[in-house]
């Protein structure tokens, strides 16, 4: 086809814009003049300057208290739990599972969140939803004890509806170097401390959708008796932040080691701060899951296995501790009010064992 001139295009009558094209510039100032209070709750004392410049600035002087300072940083999302929120036109909880899911994985190497910042893509911006997701965030940073020093709010018209948006976020910490936790601290003999989690927390929510709403045909403003509330309130309930919970229990227990129960279940999240040659082993029946588990597998005829592979089934955080330290470190979360029992024990590993054995069946 040869080629022709754009020259040679007719120029239409009306001219196109921004605003034309799907994107409110004025609605995402409209946004940020609206979150601006709550970003301002969600601060540390190294922060450096306000919202609205072109990146936050972060006081690294504040380090120097460190013999050798290691950063940590982590990135993540909230999947598709993002569709209940959207459904129950509920926005300031889904930021809490934001932050969550970025400071629980920065302080499973002990290390303390710093500052976070967030992306979010809308199909249209709505000044008020906008805010309410960031109130939400700035919230969490508060239970987190880090800052939230920036942010992105993205419109993207054409290729999300109007009323779809996700979420996503990155945070940084601090750990000193001889101080970071792992697998090389783990000794045969320590004891594995499970911490419970709130619920489903923002993993595995698509096999929930399939199971609850296509396959069951549930609806979100049902009453379910075992949950005292809606099914769309309790799949709505945020995650659990443990980055505080967690350094209060590394200044008053020995600890080994903390693992974050996220997507891949317990045994898999749980095997990646186990060494070679060690194997924890894991008793089911120290806990009861909450029942929403129990509803997913029984709705959807959900092997048990495939279960644990996706859900937490209510365990949030692991830590593992000295034998001799497990006291002193239940003491100490349920002095923060974090529901905590031992849950399993480190063992050599023979063989072709795996790392992580689950061992009896669930309380009842």
């Amino acid at each position: 086809m040869p080629a022709e001139s754009f020259e040679a295009a007719p120029r239409p009558e009306t001219g196109a814009s921004y605003a034309g094209a799907g994107v409110d510039i004025e609605a995402g100032d409209r946004a940020v003049e609206l979150m601006k209070g709550w970003v301002r709750k969600a601060t540390r004392p190294e922060v450096v300057g306000g919202l609205g410049g072109f990146a936050g600035l972060f006081d690294a002087s504040a380090l120097k208290r460190y013999e050798r300072p290691l950063l940590a940083s982590a990135t993540d999302g909230v999947g598709t739990k993002v569709d209940i929120a959207r459904r129950m036109g509920v926005y300031d909880t889904i930021g809490h599972d934001l932050v969550g899911m970025v400071v629980d994985d920065l302080v499973v190497c002990g290390a303390e969140p710093l500052f976070m910042t967030d992306y979010i893509c809308v199909g249209k911006v709505h000044p008020e939803r906008v805010a309410a997701i960031v109130k939400g965030i700035a919230e969490g940073c508060v239970l987190a004890g880090c800052a939230l020093v920036g942010g992105e709010t993205a419109e993207h018209p054409g290729l999300l509806a109007e009323d779809d948006f996700d979420v996503a976020g990155a945070g940084t910490g601090v750990v000193e170097a001889d101080q970071v936790l792992g697998a090389d601290r783990i000794r045969t003999g320590d004891a594995v401390i499970a911490m419970a989690s709130s619920g489903l927390h923002s993993n595995g929510y698509s096999l929930v959708r399939h199971v609850l709403f296509e396959r069951a045909g549930w609806e979100l403003d049902r009453e379910v008796a075992e949950f005292g509330r809606t099914l769309g309130e309790e799949l709505l309930e945020p995650t659990k932040i443990y980055s505080l919970d967690c350094l209060a229990l590394v200044r008053t227990a020995e600890t080994h080691a903390f693992s974050h129960i996220t997507g891949g279940g317990l045994a898999n999240n749980l095997a990646r701060v186990i060494p070679d040659g060690l194997r924890a082993t894991v008793d089911r029946s120290t806990w009861t899951p909450g029942p929403v588990f129990d509803l997913v597998g029984r709705l959807g005829g959900v092997e048990r296995l495939e279960l644990e592979k996706t859900l937490n089934m209510g365990v949030g955080m692991m830590a593992v501790v000295p034998e001799t330290s497990v006291d002193v470190a239940l003491t100490a979360l349920a002095d923060r009010g974090v529901d905590a029992w031992v849950a399993g024990e480190i063992t050599e590993r023979g063989g072709n064992a795996e790392a992580v054995a689950l061992t009896g069946d669930y309380a009842s």
